[in-house]
């Protein structure tokens, strides 16, 4: 009996140290990866960021341009009829029958109704002279703007509308309907142009360019000398050569190759588009 109770407490004390074990070996096998973790860590070299890559004090600053020149897709065309009649009836009814014959005119050669719009219109009295104020007649001031999409087709809606009954060219504007494209993809010269000049000056002082710590972007387009939607006189197209840093003629739409083949009949030509960006960087200095 004395044996069996030995075997039995041999048994007991077995089973109790294997539950202890099975309790704190995965607290143990814890201890150990975070010891490990932690040991790697204060032993792992730290990541160190490249020396003056973004040093505001070293700098350089310069400025880029780039033109993109594009054959006109678009027509602006505002043609004045002018009437004048004794009375505000009469020259309203004159007025609205020449507008009338010019509007039928532009939609006989294809001009739709949604391209044609008025954009002014002004009725003043007609005086007998500066001192009176003794009104003799009444004078109208119609200016309609009519839209071409065949830009071909310039001068001969030109020339129908006046012989429809327009007394008066205000204004003939081309213009792009893809400026944004344009426009965009002059940006992009321009800043590639920024780069490489601030390169190549850096360069020659034995340093080099890092990351760039300022920009500033001017864009525009004129036709012609006339700058668009601001329209002041430019002085020409030639003079945007003095200073740029890249020309590109775009193709024209629908066509391969940036030029287009004048008409010879005609007066009015469209020429090309001048999509001008310009941008001011600033680098650090490596």
């Amino acid at each position: 009996m004395k044996h069996i109770s030995t075997l039995v407490n041999t048994v007991l004390a077995i089973v109790l140290t294997l539950m202890l074990l099975s309790t704190s070996l995965p607290n143990f096998e814890a201890r150990a990866a975070e010891q490990m973790t932690a040991t790697q860590t204060a032993t792992a070299k730290p990541t160190r960021e490249p020396e003056n890559i973004c040093d505001p004090s070293r700098s350089i600053h310069v400025s880029g341009t780039a033109v993109v020149n594009v054959v006109p897709d678009r027509a602006l065309i505002q043609l004045g009829v002018q009437s004048n009649g004794r009375t505000p009836k009469e020259v309203q009814a004159r007025n609205a029958a020449m507008i009338s014959r010019v509007i039928k005119a532009l939609k006989g050669m294809g001009v739709q109704a949604r391209d044609i719009s008025t954009d002014r219109y002004i009725i003043q009295p007609l005086y007998e002279d500066w001192d009176s104020l003794r009104i003799k007649g009444y004078r109208i001031f119609n200016v309609i703007s009519i839209t071409m999409r065949d830009v071909d087709k310039t001068s001969e809606a030109i020339a129908a509308a006046f012989q429809a009954g327009a007394n008066q060219v205000v204004n003939v504007e081309f213009y792009t309907s893809d400026l944004r494209k344009y426009r965009d993809q002059a940006r992009e010269m321009a800043i590639t142009a920024a780069r490489e000049k601030a390169t190549a000056l850096a360069q020659g002082a034995g340093t080099d360019i890092g990351c760039v710590l300022n920009i500033n972007e001017n864009s525009w387009s004129y036709f012609n000398g006339w700058r668009g939607w601001g329209w002041w006189y430019g002085g020409g197209n030639n003079q945007n050569l003095w200073t740029q840093n890249a020309v590109q003629n775009a193709p024209a739409s629908g066509g391969s190759g940036g030029e287009t083949a004048p008409n010879g009949d005609s007066p009015v030509s469209a020429g090309h588009i001048s999509i001008r960006a310009e941008v001011q960087a600033t680098f650090a200095l490596k």
